[in-house]
């Protein structure tokens, strides 16, 4: 791939948590990279290149490129490859002493080999002295699989580049490794300056720094302004260079016009972090957004990484960090649960309402602008944090979907993520030519990403705090049965609708529960479940009930309900439950004290502390949730299978050919060019044949056999129904003759030709589909089909890459799909071939940037087979966005 000379320039995190920016060498690199390699003089031939520069190759030349690696605009490694003979290319590498064990050698490996195989390169050749062992190192660990051939006074070393399970598993620990140390910097710094500090009360800086040390931060903290001797009693400092002892953060607070200097000074002092609350960049529109990128690059060039700008600042509340660099006018509770927002004043209304439900955080992040920090780096850091058990997340953009989606479904696995992302509304949602891309609203997509990613997905921040607190106190529940227990028969029943409706199942109880509880309770309750004690059932009822109750097999939780009536004290009840709540095991208990805003302090009292709700809707809504996250944890991860009959190197020359003929211009294939397209991923279509008058359709009828459909073969036409360019049900040659003559009449040189088709076996109409979201990227539909299809809007959508699993659950997660598996004595569809279709749909979106649109509307579900009867597809140049995530998916 040719491209910029910018295209392959990424800032990166390295293995200490500190940046470095990698980039095409340009020839005034030259001198640095001669600096690095003037050692090696005696080296073999490909390292001699690294040392005279060889012309630094240009990154258009296709068959040889040099990367840099700079910290503080100084050269620190440089690597190169040249091809040599087809597939193959010789590289070298060199990484400054001073920056060895940073990870740098394997970072330069990794991006290299992402350009190598853009431009068709499948194996990377090197020679290296016997005892160059760290270089040997580099290669194994980028998880590749090294052949080894000694040569006199030299190891040859060779290896495939293609992506393998451990090549992309050492990219992800790596990954993990770098983002968890860079963000240590910032949330447990050892020193803190806070810059801007000013001693009037009330001012942001002035609070910033009373809280820093209100909280008990452990570690010096520095006031910062230019003219006061002293803040709060404790000296200040003119200047971040004039403190003298060592800072690793710095909050700064001044207006925005100063902060460009301030990062200038903690560059030059050595600190590791930054966390600017100053606002006035972005966020204001115009030239702000210019001035935000530069303090972002100013930042990355020294090394530093920045929280904000335009936020509300940092929590850490661990034993050996007690930092609260925010300017809230509380302390944190301690807690763990690690929150996110994007928005700095929701943020302080979240802390506080967190600590009002007992719900501690053990680190708090304000991201602001996000202009470098976003969540995709705190998701990999709360993954190993051991005080973190729940990730919460407001949201209101996504930075790099793509890679949230990758980087959260691996975290799921381990810790629950909630999230509330704001902007559901489809305002600005472009128009969409395809019933693919007009099925595909953004909000649609967020929730295809949350989906498969396990992250639970809320509508308010009240539901965050709902299932935060489940999730933060209680075990996730071994099924969806859920038993209810009350002392009064009405809440019990709404209990029951809002547990149904939330898609729990509030089963009869076993008769020998049922026994059970009729032995010690009064005639008058009711014991099938919901469990009715009655209004003068006492705490002990509620205990002995309780405990009956969580030890049937067929329970999975429990949630109490508790109205106050005169003769039983509420705190007396909340005891009884904690006691019972003993004997729960891996089952969850919920309490719900009717009308009780705040929790009885006696639910903390159990082995794990009872989430108590004001009404019993809500519960049942914060529980099905987790139950849906609990069941998304126990199957499959899933993989994209090795499926036969895919011919990538076909398909990448057809959508060439395409492009070139269209002069680059967007283009929608014929019918038979997009038939042949899908024949290249082994996409099942229903045989056609391209005519050019109504003699060759009558005389392809007549080979094909049978009834058959003819179609107009513009692909310029995209919804051919509407224009009478469908013909279907035709009974031999002399009707399709006919009806060729009439739409050709009809419709003159639009038609451009005909395709005669086969009428596909009867089945299920589905849609499956492929669009292109501007923040998403390619997303895979799959709903039902036909005429209506944007009509009845029946779908869901899948990011990629598409596994196994997100196909199967793709398949069953339309209100229709019981359709496809017997509903009312329907024949049962082959959903195994379906979900086969769809995984080979996800590839082609995966590995063909260039189909922009994909419309099989509709794809034939019958009991031995699932076919595409008509394919529309638009192909429209890539152009150059940058170094890709070199771990795909």
């Amino acid at each position: 791939m040719t491209g910029r000379a910018d295209q392959w320039e990424a800032d990166v995190v390295l293995a200490d948590g500190g940046t470095a920016r990698l980039r095409p060498a340009v020839p005034d690199d030259q001198p640095g990279v001669q600096r690095l390699a003037a050692r090696l003089q005696a080296a073999p031939e490909g390292l001699q290149l690294l040392a005279d520069g060889s012309g630094f190759p240009s990154p258009r030349d296709e068959g040889r490129l040099m990367l840099v690696a700079l910290v503080d605009d100084r050269v620190v490694a440089a690597a190169r490859f040249d091809r040599v003979d087809g597939g193959d290319a010789t590289i070298a590498f060199v990484v400054d002493d001073d920056e060895q064990g940073r990870g740098i050698g394997t970072t330069l490996l990794e991006h290299l080999a992402a350009v190598a195989r853009e431009r068709g390169i499948h194996r990377f050749v090197a020679d290296v002295a016997p005892g160059n062992q760290q270089m040997l190192r580099v290669f194994l660990d980028a998880g590749f699989e090294v052949d080894q051939t000694y040569s006199g006074s030299t190891v040859r070393v060779a290896f495939s580049i293609e992506p393998t399970p451990s090549s992309l598993a050492a990219m992800a620990a790596r990954e993990q490794v770098a983002e968890a140390h860079s963000m240590r910097r910032l949330l447990a710094p050892r020193s803190i300056a806070v810059v801007g500090a000013g001693r009037r009360s009330g001012t942001i800086g002035h609070e910033v720094f009373r809280n820093l040390l209100a909280g008990g931060f452990d570690g010096p903290v520095y006031p910062v302004h230019p003219t006061a001797k002293a803040v709060a009693s404790v000296r200040a400092w003119p200047s971040v260079l004039s403190i003298p002892g060592h800072v690793d953060l710095a909050v700064v607070t001044v207006p925005a016009v100063a902060v460009p200097g301030v990062v200038e000074e903690c560059a030059q002092k050595g600190v590791h972090g930054l966390v600017v609350i100053s606002a006035g960049f972005a966020e204001e529109g115009g030239d702000r957004a210019e001035a935000e990128r530069q303090l972002v690059d100013l930042a990355r060039r020294h090394g530093m990484r920045l929280v904000g700008p335009n936020c509300m600042g940092v929590v850490n509340t661990n034993a050996d960090v007690r930092m609260n660099a925010t300017f809230a006018p509380f302390a944190p509770l301690p807690g763990r649960v690690a929150f996110l927002s994007q928005s700095g004043a929701l943020g302080i209304e979240l802390l506080g309402r967190a600590g009002a439900l007992n719900l501690g955080v053990s680190t708090f992040v304000s991201v602001g602008n996000k202009a470098d920090v976003s969540g995709n780096d705190l998701l990999l850091y709360w993954e190993e944090d051991e005080d973190t058990d729940v990730i919460l997340l407001y949201l209101e953009s996504f930075g790099n979907p793509r890679k949230f989606a990758r980087i959260a479904r691996e975290v799921s696995r381990r810790k629950p993520i909630v999230a509330v992302k704001s902007g559901r509304s489809a305002a600005g949602s472009r128009a969409a030519s395809s019933h693919t891309a007009a099925l595909a609203s953004p909000d649609v997509a967020v929730d295809a990403l949350f989906r498969q990613a396990g992250v639970i997905r809320v509508d308010t921040l009240e539901e965050l705090f709902d299932a935060a607190r489940i999730l933060t106190h209680q075990p996730l529940p071994p099924g969806r049965r859920v038993a209810v227990v009350g002392n009064a028969g009405g809440p019990g029943i709404l209990a029951a609708d809002a547990l149904d409706g939330a898609g729990l199942s509030v089963p009869v109880l076993s008769d020998a529960t049922q026994e059970a509880l009729r032995s010690f309770l009064p005639s008058g309750a009711a014991v099938r479940n919901p469990v009715d004690l009655i209004a003068s059932a006492t705490a002990e009822q509620f205990e002995r009930a309780a405990r009956v109750v969580l030890a049937d097999p067929g329970v999975d939780a429990l949630l109490v309900i508790f109205i106050p009536p005169l003769v039983t004290r509420a705190e007396d009840v909340a005891r009884a439950v904690a006691r019972a709540s003993g004997d729960a095991g891996d089952k969850p208990v919920l309490a719900c004290f009717l009308g009780h805003r705040r929790p009885p302090e006696e639910l903390a009292e159990a082995p794990r502390r009872i989430p108590s709700f004001a009404y019993p809707e809500p519960a049942a809504k914060a529980l099905g949730r987790v139950a849906d996250y609990a069941e998304w944890r126990r199957r499959p991860a899933g993989e994209v299978p090795e499926l036969p009959g895919i011919d990538l190197a076909g398909a990448a020359d057809l959508v060439a050919a395409e492009l070139e003929r269209s002069g680059g211009e967007s283009v929608w294939l014929d019918p038979d060019r997009a038939a042949g397209l899908c024949a290249c991923f082994g996409i099942p279509v229903a045989p056609v044949v391209r005519v050019a008058s109504a003699d060759e359709a009558a005389a392809a009828a007549a080979r094909l056999g049978g009834r058959v459909a003819l179609k107009a073969a513009s692909g310029a036409l995209v919804h051919k129904t509407d224009v009478g360019a469908v013909r279907l049900d035709l009974d031999g040659p002399g009707p399709v003759r006919q009806a060729y003559e009439e739409m050709e009449e009809a419709l003159g040189p639009a038609m451009g030709g005909a395709v005669v088709q086969q009428m596909a076996p009867p089945g299920m109409e589905t849609i499956v589909g492929v669009t292109h979201d501007p923040a998403f990227g390619p997303l895979v539909l799959f709903g039902m089909g036909g005429v209506a299809a944007e009509l009845v809007r029946d779908r869901a959508l899948s990011i990629l890459p598409l596994t196994d699993a997100a196909a199967h659950d793709l398949v069953r997660s339309l209100r229709s799909s019981p359709l496809l598996f017997g509903y009312r004595n329907l024949p049962v569809a082959d959903t195994a071939a379906l979900e086969d279709l769809l995984v080979r749909v996800g590839i082609l979106a995966d590995e063909l940037p260039e189909v922009v649109e994909l419309d099989c509307n509709p794809v034939l579900v019958g009991p031995s087979g699932a076919v595409a009867v008509d394919v529309k597809v638009r192909l429209a140049p890539v152009s150059g966005t940058g170094t890709p995530d070199v771990r795909r998916g």
